[in-house]
């Protein structure tokens, strides 16, 4: 029986796969592509002879080829990412071919020769190579975390364990593609916002530094009045600390993505995300449709409710679901129903528990999942919209009233020197 490749290490240092009792050496590459693109990667190989064969093979001019794998020689996702429906026709591509009886391997090939976006055709080998090698096509896609969710490199490896790999794929499409849009939908609402605040800022700018220190060389102080007080002084510490302002705006921008990138300031501002007024409910209920969905492709493809729990918490996006989704299953474990931990938390709605309920009373448990994700994501969507059209009207108000500041500060004093005249 054949054992499952596994990278283990020599006594010398070299990085070995062992495939059976053999140990085949692994190869470190430099190359470039047909169009000139640097190409980077590891292979196995029985020698450098045939290390040397198959980058040929795959029309790859090799620069440098070394026995190993040097640092920073797996992508890891380090190169550039790949577009969602890129990404999207990859997985349904994938599906086709194997459902239609099409090797793995040979699938890969015929997906690497027809992909034409950007770093793709270059993953797509490497998971050829890895899969040629004896890894798992889950394992291989893991490789590239930038690339291929950690979530779908978990669904992948379940649905290669349990032998429905192709339905797996094709419902990593539709939910790739689902997400897509949603993300599409949510950037193209947020353009006319980002524009009006850019535009605004850039008004009062320029009001700032150049209309106001004009109109005020003509002005006299006698006439000034508290809202021209105010934009002076206010023009004034801008021209003179402006620097300072940038300098400490800077400053506190870095203190919060440190703060951020650290255990616990992630999980707070991700529990202020959750909690944050307007948008908050909207995120919750995104990462909650989001965990609906996957759990219910899951249960639906014959995975244990105990996996699936497993694999499913890391597709919410939000470490404190994650830690609920957690101890649900521990509960679940344990021999309780998943809905009561789900209740306790607080952040999934009373509406989607009672359906939880009633659904593993019933057994039906994976259909229902799926229709409150498509339930609830429609109504997610219209509440973006609403959201957007409320955020809208809020920032040109805003803008509005920090140029009207500025003009009351101006003419009030034209104003009263004409009246003295």
């Amino acid at each position: 029986m054949r054992l499952r490749d596994v990278t283990v290490r020599a006594a010398s240092g070299v990085w070995r796969k062992r495939v059976g009792s053999d140990c085949v050496p692994s190869y470190s590459y430099r190359a470039m592509d047909a169009s000139g693109q640097a190409v980077s990667g590891v292979m196995t190989a029985e020698n450098y002879q045939v290390a040397l064969r198959l980058l040929d093979e795959q029309a790859l001019y090799p620069v440098k080829v070394s026995e190993g794998i040097e640092q920073g020689s797996l992508s890891l996702g380090r190169g550039r990412r790949v577009k969602a429906r890129h990404l999207t026709t990859f997985y349904s591509q994938l599906a086709d071919l194997l459902s239609a009886g099409v090797p793995m391997l040979r699938s890969l090939d015929v997906i690497a020769g027809q992909a034409s976006a950007g770093s793709l055709p270059n993953i797509v080998k490497e998971l050829r190579e890895d899969v040629a090698g004896g890894m798992s096509l889950g394992d291989g896609m893991a490789k590239h975390p930038r690339v291929f969710s950690p979530l779908h490199a978990s669904m992948v490896r379940a649905g290669e364990q349990g032998g429905f790999l192709e339905d797996v794929l094709r419902r990593i499409a539709i939910f790739s593609e689902k997400q897509d849009e949603l993300r599409n939908k949510v950037l193209g609402a947020m353009i006319y916002p980002c524009i009006l605040v850019s535009v605004g800022s850039l008004v009062v700018v320029l009001l700032m530094f150049v209309v106001v220190p004009k109109i005020r060389q003509f002005l006299r102080p006698e006439t000034f009045n508290p809202v021209t007080v105010a934009v002076f002084g206010a023009c004034d510490l801008l021209k003179a600390h402006y620097g300072t302002i940038l300098v400490v705006g800077a400053a506190i921008t870095v203190a919060v993505v440190a703060l951020v990138k650290t255990e616990r300031g992630r999980r707070g501002f991700e529990r202020f995300k959750l909690r944050a007024p307007l948008l908050g409910g909207i995120i919750t209920m995104v990462s909650i449709c989001r965990f609906c969905r996957i759990l219910g492709t899951l249960l639906h493809n014959g995975v244990p409710i105990l996996q699936s729990l497993k694999i499913a918490k890391d597709s919410a996006g939000n470490s404190i679901l994650a830690d609920v989704i957690e101890e649900a299953g521990d509960s679940v474990r344990k021999g309780a129903a998943l809905s009561a931990p789900l209740g306790e938390c607080g952040l999934f709605p009373p509406v989607i528990v009672d359906m939880i309920a009633v659904a593993e009373e019933s057994n039906n448990l994976e259909t229902v999942l799926v229709q409150v994700a498509d339930t609830n994501e429609a109504r997610t969507s219209r509440q973006i919209d609403l959201a957007v059209r409320v955020i809208e009207p809020i920032l040109l108000v805003m803008m509005a009233g920090m140029v009207l500041f500025i003009a009351v500060g101006l003419l009030l004093p034209i104003l009263t020197m004409g009246t003295a005249v």
